[in-house]
């Protein structure tokens, strides 16, 4: 452990604040050529410790851009992709004990994040049909998303859930015996985006539940952490982006940038969306309840799912979002079915 990793765990105690980090900058600082390499160091064991505590290094970027500023989050994004703290001192023009202070401010903030669930990737892109009906999906919603008329996007949209409702089903007669072995549920962690960052994960919350998934929200870190069957985690993602960029076109659209009104608007967009997602999900099991198995079938992938988020996530707790603009309400629900399912 070098000088500065010592002045640097001083920094995350109780209690400590800007001077803590003063003094850590300047003993980081006060290493004259050598202080690069040091910081590099440390902050390789330190980004190795969240790791281990269950951040990916995306989290940890995403995390430097919700807390801290933009240069921060530039540094984060250097360290992520193997750069040398010296080149970004460079690139942003900073004198060396401006350097040591970002340095030391990024590194308190990951220094104090808490064990999460580790997040394991998949270990290759859906393949097979899975990854056949994925692509279908996405270049689906990438038209929904380009065109000018609401009727076909809408059209484009609905295609796409249909064809990810489509796809479960056939998973689940044709694998049946899947869902008690090791190729059960996973998760991934999506990040929310400020501002009506709750909202958003009301959105995502419904795009989970229609695809047989769970979403669980946690608040203080800014992600949703979504338990499913890795195609289905992968057409949750998909659609909830494309969800998402067509309520910011519409809210670019509205007659008002009030909070109240925001707000509103996409809480009301995300409970109708839940509704139009909840019905096409629901159509497409009635079109095949004929099917045998299908519906125990179904049953043990989503058992299979709320054991796996029992199990990550123990104790949950619910909360409550409440529209107080009329008018954004209305418009969020006109938005909502406009939107492109």
């Amino acid at each position: 452990m070098n000088d500065f990793e010592r002045a640097y765990r001083k920094t995350l105690g109780a209690g400590t604040g800007e001077a803590e980090t003063d003094a850590a900058a300047s003993v980081l600082a006060a290493l004259g050529d050598g202080w690069a390499a040091a910081a590099q160091e440390t902050a390789g064991r330190v980004v190795r410790e969240c790791e281990d505590r269950g951040w990916a290094p995306a989290d940890l970027v995403r995390m430097a851009g919700r807390e801290l500023t933009a240069r921060h989050h530039r540094l984060a994004a250097a360290l992520a992709d193997g750069g040398d703290v010296a080149d970004f001192a460079g690139a942003e023009r900073l004198d060396r004990f401006s350097a040591a202070t970002t340095v030391v401010e990024l590194l308190r903030l990951y220094g104090g994040l808490p064990p999460v669930p580790a997040v394991v990737p998949p270990a290759e892109a859906p393949a097979g049909e899975a990854g056949k009906v994925l692509g279908r999906v996405r270049a689906l919603l990438a038209k929904a998303e380009s065109t000018g008329f609401p009727e076909e996007a809408e059209a484009l949209t609905a295609k796409a859930q249909q064809l990810m409702a489509r796809h479960q089903v056939d998973t689940a007669l044709l694998r049946p015996d899947r869902a008690g072995t090791g190729e059960g549920p996973g998760f991934r962690r999506i990040g929310v985006d400020r501002p009506y960052e709750d909202a958003k994960a009301l959105l995502l919350d419904a795009v989970a539940a229609a695809n047989r998934c769970e979403a669980v929200w946690s608040a203080d870190f800014g992600f949703s952490t979504v338990v499913g069957h890795e195609s289905d985690l992968e057409a949750v993602e998909l659609l909830y982006t494309s969800l998402l960029v067509q309520a910011d076109r519409a809210l670019a659209r509205g007659p008002s940038r009030r909070r109240d009104y925001r707000l509103s608007f996409l809480i009301a967009y995300a409970s109708r969306i839940r509704q139009r997602l909840a019905t096409a999900a629901a159509d497409e099991v009635a079109a095949r309840r004929e099917s045998p198995g299908l519906l125990p079938a179904l049953a043990a992938r989503d058992l299979a799912v709320r054991t796996a988020t029992r199990r990550l996530f123990p104790h949950t707790t619910t909360a409550r979002l409440k529209g107080r603009d009329a008018e954004g309400w209305r418009e969020g629900e006109s938005a909502a079915d406009d939107a492109r399912l």
